[in-house]
């Protein structure tokens, strides 16, 4: 019987979902499209960035890449939504709290975490958690924990073949194939609602992102983003392909030198929706858009701290219109603003401001320390790619398709230990996992020189 890994399972489950959600929302077949276009334009002009790429294994997997997000309501959702992730080798890597932002989650993002797992193909879940805490009204959140408690997101045959996996170690080519279509039934688009009109009013007053969680009856995929090579292109472009972009692109400016993660998005789309009752209340929802996103060098704290700070500095200044009124001004102020952070690779590494991956390059070199062999030739070190998502970016684009116009406060309010209960385990820290990365990549590079 032939069985199959759970790199392999989670390729699948990529381009099943993907499928979906190209049938559920054209536009991102649209964006897909035109990422490609741009990428291959890119790689086309750029020689020594595609030369690059390969030498790092990313070329063959920026085409496939994708990650997707979704919003739970339950503890108990999480902790299997986790066991479903690990079937296809995904685990939790890091905690944002998103209240900080003024959206009433906490998050992790599920994704392999191994580069041989990641180069087969490197799908993230962006996973929130609903915080009912953070709701004032208290009969609001007794109606919503009630609905929440009541539904079940995931179908019976998923939840054996999860248990089955977990038993097994692993699934058959047989059993694969059921638990890739029964788990995907988990993230399909459902209009018809698990609450009254006028509840959901309710729940969209207390925050639009507590009606997205609570009214249906499951976690549907709110976007797939595929990654480019040059968002700025594909923002430009956007309108002429008959998509509205959002006004500005999250993250850090233009740069030679990427740091950490850009992204932006269309719109969300006004989705029709049927509310029970007596007679069935016809209505509609916003949630679901597209997204694309680049990324660039992990950041070590160090990095990050300075990364903060000249946000902080840039929200200072000026903030982005929801019309894109002011789009221009906000880029020349966060341009400006992010001068400040060294935008050459040999700078950010003697800093120690990013993390990089050390290699033997199989030429003859000089010296025995690591700089001496990287000077003379013996080493390369490239950045290492930021898997991961910055909270206050993700909560931009969570404003931007629920409504700019609306955003409710939340006291920042971090709780991981509360998370990491309902997660049913610890949260891998993403700054001693790329730390490792770099440390073991040197160690063997040294290894291989006969250095050790």
């Amino acid at each position: 019987m032939t069985k199959l890994s759970s790199d392999a399972i989670r390729a699948r489950f990529s381009a099943a979902m993907s499928a979906m959600y190209r049938a559920e929302v054209p536009a991102y077949g649209t964006l897909l499209a035109l990422v490609s276009e741009v990428n291959a334009e890119v790689l086309a002009q750029d020689g020594q960035l595609a030369r690059d790429l390969a030498q790092t294994g990313q070329l063959e997997r920026i085409s496939e890449e994708r990650h997707g997000a979704i919003r739970l309501g339950t503890a108990e959702e999480l902790a299997t939504m986790r066991r479903l992730f690990a079937v296809m080798g995904m685990y939790p890597v890091g905690y944002y709290d998103l209240s900080e932002a003024g959206v009433p989650v906490h998050s992790t993002a599920f994704r392999p975490v191994s580069e041989a797992a990641l180069r087969v193909n490197p799908f993230r879940v962006f996973t929130s958690l609903l915080r009912l805490d953070l709701i004032d009204d208290e009969n609001l959140r007794a109606e919503a924990a009630e609905i929440l408690a009541r539904r079940r997101i995931f179908t019976a045959p998923c939840l054996e073949l999860i248990d089955r996996a977990e038993a097994e170690g692993c699934l058959s080519e047989t059993d694969a194939a059921r638990f890739v279509a029964e788990a995907t039934e988990t993230f399909r688009w459902h209009s018809d609602a698990l609450v009254s009109a006028d509840l959901y009013q309710r729940l969209h007053g207390a925050h639009r992102l507590v009606a997205d969680v609570v009214s249906f009856k499951g976690p549907h995929i709110n976007h797939l983003t595929p990654r480019t090579l040059d968002i700025d292109a594909v923002q430009a472009r956007m309108p002429g392909a008959g998509i509205t972009p959002k006004a500005v692109i999250e993250g850090p400016p233009r740069r030679a030198c990427p740091i950490l993660l850009r992204q932006t998005s269309f719109k969300a789309l006004e989705e029709a929706v049927s509310f029970p009752g007596e007679t069935a209340v016809a209505g509609s929802h916003t949630a679901r858009f597209g997204e694309i996103e680049a990324r660039g060098i992990a950041l070590t704290p160090k990095g990050r701290a300075l990364y903060d700070a000249l946000l902080d500095e840039v929200r200072r200044r000026i903030t982005p219109a929801a019309d894109g009124s002011n789009a221009a001004d906000y880029t020349r102020v966060l341009t400006e603003v992010f001068e400040a952070f060294p935008d050459d690779w040999d700078q950010i590494r003697r800093q120690g401001l990013g993390y990089f991956a050390w290699s033997p390059t199989g030429q003859l070199g000089a010296g025995t320390s690591a700089e001496e062999l990287l000077a003379s030739g013996a080493l390369r070190c490239d950045p290492i790619v930021y898997e991961d998502f910055l909270p206050v970016s993700a909560a931009g684009i969570f404003q931007s398709n629920l409504g700019d116009a609306a955003v409710q406060g939340f006291a920042a309010s971090p709780n991981q230990r509360l998370f990491e209960a309902g997660l049913g385990a610890a949260v891998l820290d993403e700054f001693a996992h790329y730390a490792g990365i770099e440390a073991a990549s040197l160690r063997d590079s040294l290894r291989q020189l006969g250095l050790d």
